[in-house]
């Protein structure tokens, strides 16, 4: 799956748009390096991202298409950082 849809779906960026933004700036890393939207995630990478105040480094445990909002913490787990709202 791509990053930006990742993101998006997971809920740890609210809007793909920003999601997108978010890696062509360099603000999000796939296992320590920058990535760009269009990179391709799995199950058991470290992505980090870097928000205005915080940063927030997250295992991925899962790869769904689709996932209610209730279910989205399911497909991460924080390792550094701040919970997600």
């Amino acid at each position: 799956m791509r990053l930006d849809k990742y993101l998006k779906v997971s809920r740890l960026i609210k809007r793909r748009p920003v999601a997108k933004e978010a890696c062509d700036t360099g603000r999000v890393k796939i296992n320590g390096k920058v990535s760009k939207a269009g990179a391709e995630v799995k199950a058991d990478d470290i992505i980090e991202i870097e928000y205005a105040s915080k940063k927030v480094r997250a295992r991925i445990l899962d790869i769904r298409e689709t996932v209610r909002k209730e279910e989205a913490t399911a497909l991460y787990e924080i390792l550094e950082g701040a919970e997600i709202d």
